[in-house]
């Protein structure tokens, strides 16, 4: 996540229906249980919508392709909640509105909403983005007011949503901010939260994974730290004049290589360079240990990427780039990939 520079934008929230429901129980009358049913919505037209759009003219950080092959459809999401559409990924169709949260849940009636991505597993489509309610402070670092962050994850009976709330209002811990959430079910066969926490609260940003129940409605335990900001040799700023690692944790993303090998992308920053590196675990699970590669594997000001199969099964990266014209400009970009052999190997700019 891009997220030194982000803005609040606008959202669409609703309130959730709650029906009441008569459960029977054997030897005991009947009592009343609250049963939360989610209200159909259609995705709507979002502001500035278009068609024919080609890849490069739209707007958009931390952009995840979803090629979705039941519908022969490309979906790409990313900050802001949003989707666009395209048959091809060179012209696209956008943006739809597609997240729908809770207005009386933690989040407010107007979150802002980071680094989204679309996944599908066991027959539904989830969203897993990063949420953030400005109206709620939970602590203050070296002067940084943090309010509420937290990975989050909403789901949908279909790729183009909209995607609602599950059951349970929270992931992780409300005192921590944590962001850019992803998805892996890793050897054990559960599905795993890998996700970021905050350098503006530790000061050192983490890369952790949570255990989540079946269904994705919820996590199970308590989160556990894989690797520190501090461990990639590739990433650096300066402080007092000293030369030290970057502090940043970004956009996890995790892969196996045509051996086998079980990968994470990430990004930092050298100085004020957005930069992606890549790490690998040599357990082949996510509890590592993740040892970092020497050298980012992306161009400079790259960063934030994803990896997908087209609907031809070319392996490709989504990422984003960005450049200052008074504000920040994010552009999506694709490269190809070779996942062929022991190591993830980026090639050339993709143009479809």
């Amino acid at each position: 996540m891009f997220h030194l520079y982000y803005r609040p934008m606008k959202r669409i929230s609703f309130l959730l229906s709650v029906l009441l429901t008569l459960t029977a129980c054997t030897g005991t009358p009947k009592e009343k249980k609250q049963v939360q049913e989610l209200p159909k919505q259609e995705i709507r037209k979002a502001r500035g919508f278009r068609t024919d759009i080609p890849l490069d003219s739209i707007h958009l950080s931390d952009p995840c392709i979803m090629a979705d092959k039941a519908t022969a459809m490309y979906y790409m999401t990313g900050t802001g909640g949003r989707m666009w559409k395209s048959r091809d990924l060179a012209r696209w169709e956008g943006p739809y509105h597609i997240a729908l949260t809770d207005s009386s849940s933690w989040m407010g009636p107007r979150p802002q909403i980071w680094a989204a991505e679309f996944h599908q597993y066991n027959g539904k489509y989830y969203y897993f983005a990063t949420f953030t309610n400005n109206a709620i402070k939970i602590d203050t670092v070296a002067g940084n007011v943090i309010p509420r962050r937290a990975s989050h994850v909403l789901v949908s009976d279909t790729p183009e949503g909209p995607y609602l709330p599950m059951a349970d209002p929270t992931y992780l811990p409300d005192d921590m901010p944590t962001l850019d959430g992803t998805f892996w079910v890793d050897t054990d066969g559960k599905p795993y939260m890998v996700y970021c926490g905050e350098w503006l609260q530790n000061l050192n940003g983490t890369m952790e994974k949570i255990e989540l129940k079946a269904d994705l409605s919820g996590s199970v335990g308590e989160g556990k730290v894989l690797f520190r900001a501090s461990d990639s040799p590739w990433s650096r700023e300066k402080i007092d004049g000293k030369i030290v690692p970057n502090r940043v944790t970004d956009g996890p993303w995790l892969f196996r290589t045509g051996t086998g090998r079980l990968g994470m992308i990430w990004t930092s920053w050298i100085y004020d360079v957005y930069t992606q590196g890549v790490a690998y675990s040599t357990s082949g699970t996510l509890d590592g240990p993740w040892v970092q590669e020497p050298e980012p594997i992306t161009p400079p000001n790259f960063g934030h990427g994803m990896l997908f199969q087209d609907l031809n099964g070319k392996w490709l990266m989504s990422v984003h780039s960005h450049r200052d014209v008074g504000h920040y400009i994010r552009i999506p970009h694709l490269f190809e990939i070779d996942l062929s052999g022991d190591k993830l190997v980026v090639g050339k700019r993709f143009i479809p």
